[in-house]
């Protein structure tokens, strides 16, 4: 909101100068955005050029419509410096008439007729006619307007503005010859009306849209912009001006509807003041007769179908100081929200003794007012923030118990660092092509800002997937990444962690061997963070599309599947424009699931062990086709509870062995914490074990 300080003066005798009010209003809630010096021309009458005029430009939030004015700005000035408020006549006392236009023009009598069939969508209409003579306004109207950032077009559309500059109500001048009929409706288009607005573009309109309308057709849209048709040109005799309050919400949805944002549309759909219709009319009646533009001809009509009742808001004493942290004296509460222009009376006090606070009349340009704390708000930014005092509130309760998801989460993330990956953050907005390959139902989004964010991921991978391909593309081909999100389903929201690997498995180094990412490299992955978990996952075979078969595998604990992990299929790759450079393998779990499957206690102490282990090493021949999980499981069901690990060592095909077979050769360690095992014992096991190898397995010991 662009304000002259010269203009600001007319309504408040300002003590300091524009750069000090900047600062004194940027900490009561109207940050200063610019300051720029203006040059003003000497008006009429006593007021003359004001030295040091300065343009201030302040950003005014949303809540605030009040302050989208002259008079707003002052007001808070006003109340800023402890000095009164100057409204009535104040620039019509110091600006010179310069003589009446049309004076020899009758009166007419005979009320405009003025109906309004939507009262939910305009609850005030006043409108006034004047006989005009069109042409320039003065130089001092021009300079401020421009000041403001308003172009001058002609002193009947600059009686508009400058109203509305001045008082924060839009107004609008129909040219009364160009109406059909005097009368003024405010309705309802109908279906496929159109409108050609002042911008010169036809306008389609829907019944949704309010317009203010003649006796054949709409004239302006209500609330957003005026009509072509009853412009005011050169040649208008007679205008109508009108002045009205429309529901906010009607036209926020019109101006958005019709991508059509204007100086009136913003003051309307932050909400106006249902009493500042008949004052705009009167303001701009009298600058009519006083720069010498026309006379208004008979009464205003004011149509005022339902008028609210006034509001009152009870603030305790005790509610200032219990939520401002400070304590303000009750003089003080008083003169702000009075020079704010609230009325204050005293409740009724209790006896001996002073009352509990006051009950507040709201005036009707506040429409942000509705509960004792926006009050207190009022009090605290005018008595000043600064005077808080510098000490920490009483605690009354103990603090909530953190969400332990957040420590988990952060022990997966550094698990991940710790193994060499980089975190990356990815949109939870995709595209919907991409979501299609990693998840079957997908949650769109209703009002996307484009098609590629226009529905929510089911998986961290499409993400991670354009991130390798970024990093490809910038000639990294070994890339490691992790991401810990939500993913979204119909079902709801679930937190999971994803990796993508591709290209060394090992950084390069002039003293080792090269070798690409494999399968195995990102199940140690996955296999480190269950260990973070105290959880041992088994992995099956599946089937999945966007994975290699035979080069996938499902994560299980306890018969839960909690993740996938595999190399990417090519034809994700392809349709995600990976540019070559090798296999990429990722992985994904649902940090939720492992986390309700993993024990109570995942941290433990244990003793080193006292006895020593024995081990023992046995080859088999098996199918091919068998898992080495497989092997693994029969081994430890078989086995006696000194078994305390297995491990391959070896696996061969080749001369030697039958077709369709492989040898495996494990190690198997057996030991217990309290005492030396025997030989006999730990062949005792160990016949049990290829015993069942031999029958579970269709082993062949070689």
């Amino acid at each position: 909101m662009k304000v002259l300080y010269s203009w600001l003066r007319e309504f408040v005798d300002v003590p300091e100068s524009a750069e000090a009010i900047g600062r004194r209003l940027s900490v009561r809630g109207l940050a200063l955005e610019g300051l720029d010096p203006f040059d003003s021309p000497a008006s009429p009458g006593s007021l003359g050029a004001v030295p040091g005029d300065a343009v201030l430009d302040f950003d005014v939030t949303a809540n605030r419509p009040d302050c989208l004015s002259i008079i707003g700005i002052a007001r808070e000035i006003a109340t800023v410096y402890g000095v009164p408020l100057r409204i009535a006549g104040s620039v019509g006392r110091n600006l010179s008439s310069g003589g009446t236009a049309g004076a020899d023009a009758p009166a007419d009598d005979t009320p405009l007729p003025i109906t309004i069939e939507e009262p939910d969508l305009c609850a005030r209409y006043v409108g006034a006619r004047a006989n005009v003579h069109v042409g320039p306004s003065p130089a001092w109207m021009q300079a401020r307007l421009t000041a403001c950032g308003v172009r001058p077009i002609s002193n009947i559309v600059d009686i508009t503005n400058y109203v509305l500059i001045e008082m924060g109500h839009p107004m609008h001048a129909f040219d009364l010859d160009r109406l059909a009929g005097p009368g003024i409706r405010v309705r309802r288009a109908k279906t496929g009306e159109t409108v050609k607005t002042l911008d010169g573009k036809s306008r389609v309109l829907t019944p949704d849209t309010l317009v203010i309308a003649d006796a054949d057709r709409a004239q302006a849209i209500g609330g957003v912009m005026g009509g072509a048709d009853s412009e005011v040109s050169q040649a208008t005799r007679r205008i109508v001006f009108e002045a009205a309050w429309f529901n906010p919400s009607s036209v926020r949805a019109t101006s958005k509807r019709l991508a059509l944002r204007t100086e009136a549309s913003m003051r309307f759909e932050r909400g106006a003041d249902l009493t500042a219709p008949a004052r705009a009319i009167a303001r701009a009646c009298e600058l009519l007769e006083t720069i010498g533009a026309g006379h208004a001809t008979g009464a205003a009509v004011d149509i005022y179908p339902r008028p609210p009742a006034a509001i009152d808001v009870t603030l305790e004493r005790r509610g200032v100081s219990g939520l401002l942290g400070m304590e303000v004296p009750d003089a003080h509460v008083v003169r702000i929200l009075t020079s704010l222009g609230f009325g204050v009376t005293d409740l009724a006090p209790h006896a001996g003794g002073p009352s509990d606070g006051w009950r507040v009349a709201v005036p009707s340009w506040r429409v942000d007012i509705h509960r004792p704390v926006d009050l207190i708000e009022e009090v605290g930014r005018h008595h000043g923030f600064e005077h808080l005092p510098a000490t920490f509130p009483g605690v009354q309760q103990a603090p909530a118990a953190s969400d332990p998801r957040i420590a988990r989460d952060r022990r997966v993330r550094d698990a991940l660092l710790g193994m060499g990956f980089s975190e990356a953050i990815t949109f939870g907005f995709i595209e919907a092509s991409a979501a299609a390959m990693f998840g079957a139902r997908l949650v769109a989004l209703a009002n996307p800002l484009s098609e590629n964010f226009a529905v929510m991921r089911p998986s961290l991978l499409p993400g991670l997937v354009d991130a390798v391909s970024h990093n490809r593309r910038h000639s990294r081909p070994d890339v490691r990444l992790f991401e810990i999100g939500t993913r979204f389903s119909p079902e709801g929201e679930t937190r999971g962690v994803a990796l993508a690997w591709t290209g060394l498995a090992t950084p390069d180094h002039w003293s080792g061997s090269r070798r690409a990412v494999d399968f195995f490299d990102i199940k140690g992955v996955v296999e480190q963070l269950a260990a973070q978990a105290a959880i041992v996952p088994a992995f099956v075979d599946t089937d999945t599309p966007y994975l290699v078969g035979g080069r996938a595998a499902a994560v299980h604990v306890n018969g839960r599947v909690i993740g996938l992990l595999g190399e990417l299929a090519n034809e994700v790759t392809n349709a995600r424009n990976l540019p070559e450079g090798g296999a990429v393998y990722v992985a994904e779990l649902n940090l939720d699931v492992l986390t309700a499957l993993a024990p109570a206690e995942v941290l433990r102490a244990v003793p080193l062990p006292k006895y020593p282990s024995v081990v023992r090493d046995v080859s088999i021949l098996v199918d091919d086709a068998l898992s080495a999980e497989s092997v693994r499981g029969t081994i430890q069901a078989a086995a006696p509870a000194t078994l305390a690990h297995v491990q391959e060592f070896d696996r061969y095909q080749g001369k030697g062995v039958p077709d369709g077979k492989v040898s495996l050769s494990l190690r198997l360690t057996f030991q217990t914490p309290d005492r030396t095992l025997t030989d006999d014992e730990v062949q005792a096991g160990m016949q049990g074990i290829i015993a069942a190898l031999v029958r579970d397995a269709n082993a062949v010991q070689r």
